[in-house]
């Protein structure tokens, strides 16, 4: 009388363990942000934030001559998109709708006026300048009033997100930003205003110092 052998079980593959350990990786992740969303659970990991940064270092001063004669806020709503071709948007590809805000200085360079952009009359009662025309500053981006309205990305993209340094990193819609907003100061007329702005305000410095006419001019 024979003896039935039992049948051994068969053995996963290995690429299977590491497909499937990778899987409920991915699975205790994206749970643990979903459950991150839904109030009263946000601290269900014990999530904490420190703030371990050093005390910031004085590298340089630099004395300015510059009148900050006029300042404009901006806003901007930044649409971005990004496509990989013959790949559909839902496997590769992303769009982030940003809305930034940000202020440009106008400003004129009084140290660039020469001993000969200043005259005075004899019994200094008028007095004529010659300045440099109003520039414009770089446009400072408000992180407090700059925010994303809405993130699209493709299933790699937020795979990519998973593993990188900087997940959803907003650079690229931040340069932007600051690209449209300095592009709109120079045709808002900001460099008008500064030079009306610091006309008026030598004219008034100069007649509190005696001064019966004063007359500014801008070249250069």
């Amino acid at each position: 009388m024979s003896t039935p052998i039992g049948r051994q079980p068969r053995r996963l593959p290995a690429w299977v363990k590491v497909l499937s350990t990778i899987a409920l990786v991915l699975a205790v992740l994206f749970a643990g942000f979903r459950l991150s969303l839904i109030p009263g659970l946000k601290d269900l990991f014990g999530t904490e934030t420190r703030d371990r940064s050093g005390p910031a270092l004085l590298e340089s001063i630099q004395d300015l001559s510059r009148y900050q004669a006029a300042t404009g806020n901006f806003q901007v709503v930044v649409d971005l998109e990004k496509d990989t071709k013959f790949v559909p948007d839902a496997i590769r590809g992303s769009r982030t709708l940003y809305v930034g805000a940000g202020s440009v200085d106008s400003y004129v360079d009084l140290g660039k006026v020469g001993d000969g952009d200043v005259t005075v009359n004899e019994d200094r009662t008028a007095a004529t300048l010659r300045l440099p025309h109003a520039a414009l500053a770089e446009p400072a981006l408000d992180p407090d009033r700059s925010y994303a309205v809405s993130k699209e990305r493709g299933l790699f993209d937020r795979l990519g997100d998973l593993f990188s340094d900087n997940p959803n990193g907003e650079q690229a819609v931040q340069k932007l930003a600051v690209r449209h907003i300095g592009e709109a100061a120079k045709e808002s007329g900001l460099n008008a205003r500064a030079e009306s702005n610091t006309t008026r305000m030598l004219q008034g410095l100069l007649h509190s110092l005696g001064f019966e006419k004063v007359r500014v001019t801008y070249g250069g």
